[in-house]
């Protein structure tokens, strides 16, 4: 068997999963049919919004499945008419054994951090929020709980001190295409030697670092904690689903606002921690532990987002603002 008779089912949602699909098909490996998240209204008209993968496959012209639910029996017969030898995932929801145990060859997950560490739903996000030096993607074999298959491939990709999750993002996307078509490969040629995660935990004595799921309520900035934390907090959100704060002037107005870059300004000081100044027209300096964080880009309420010289030109901001 070759990969133009391998019988593919890939299942993907948002653009993250788009690369992967893109480069099986560009590459000729013989995808039978795609499962993607049903259709829903979005935006103020309600408009019915296609997923990110749904357009591409539209695009190609591969047959598409929308389950509302993975266990529904209909939705399970109409898989099995597909006779897939192989079952690939990425970025899609959790799937019942009937559907994971389904194909002769199994099903492998693209996961976007190096497993064991960072199980969950924002593993990009919580890699750099941890402030890590690097990450990278895995494909693993999908077995009852979450993220905890046995490894086929990884590879690495290093995280600079300034890269936000959007740029990491961008990444391992590229990257977790190519090493999805590898792992196809080597399944074809039966030249997979899986790991056990816990066998790694157990051998390398791994402190476990979780990432659940982010929601904007726990997404407010604390300008409390260290210079470092807190610019790794707002690159670890940026650009969704964004860091924020609550900008306070002296006569008590106030207005949420959203951070996306940040660069950092190591420097003792005595200015009290939240305190916004200034050192130029076009720049704002916010004071935290172990120095001051420039705001490079910013968003106002119901605004898009803006360098700050360009949002400064139309809301004067001073010393007697705050930030907490």
């Amino acid at each position: 068997m070759d990969k133009k008779t391998l019988r593919i089912i890939y299942m993907g949602t948002p653009e993250f999963a788009v690369e992967s699909l893109k480069e099986l098909v560009e590459n000729e490996y013989n995808v039978v049919a795609v499962v993607t998240m049903p259709d829903k209204p979005a935006g103020r008209g309600h408009k019915i919004q296609y997923s990110d993968v749904k357009k591409y496959a539209l695009s190609q012209h591969l047959p598409i499945l929308q389950p509302s639910n993975l266990k529904d029996e209909a939705f399970i017969e109409e898989l099995k008419s597909y006779k897939a030898d192989l079952q690939i995932v990425v970025a899609f929801r959790m799937l019942p054994e009937v559907v994971w145990d389904m194909p002769r060859l199994g099903t492998f997950n693209l996961h976007a951090s190096l497993l064991p560490q960072y199980r969950g739903a924002a593993p990009i996000n919580w890699a750099i929020i941890n402030g890590d030096k690097e990450t990278g993607v895995t494909t693993f074999f999908l077995e009852h709980e979450i993220d905890t298959g046995k490894i086929i491939m990884q590879e690495k990709v290093a995280i600079g001190e300034n890269d936000s999750v959007g740029e990491i993002h961008d990444k391992l996307m590229i990257l977790g295409g190519k090493v999805v078509t590898e792992t196809v490969d080597r399944i074809i040629a039966n030249q997979v030697n899986p790991l056990s995660q816990s066998q790694i935990i157990e051998n390398e004595c791994i402190e476990m670092r979780p990432a659940p799921k982010i929601f904007k309520e726990t997404c407010e900035i604390n300008w409390d904690q260290p210079l470092e934390v807190v610019h790794n907090f707002i690159r670890g959100l940026s650009p969704y689903p964004a860091a924020w704060s609550t900008l306070t002037s002296t006569s008590g107005e106030s207005w949420k606002v959203k951070i996306f870059k940040t660069r950092k300004v190591q420097k003792e000081h005595n200015i009290a921690i939240g305190s916004v100044f200034q050192e130029g027209r076009e720049d704002l300096k916010i004071a935290v532990q172990g120095g001051y964080l420039d705001i490079l880009e910013m968003q106002l309420p119901g605004k898009r987002r803006m360098p700050i010289a360009d949002l400064l030109r139309g809301f004067d901001i001073d010393s007697s603002f705050k930030m907490n």
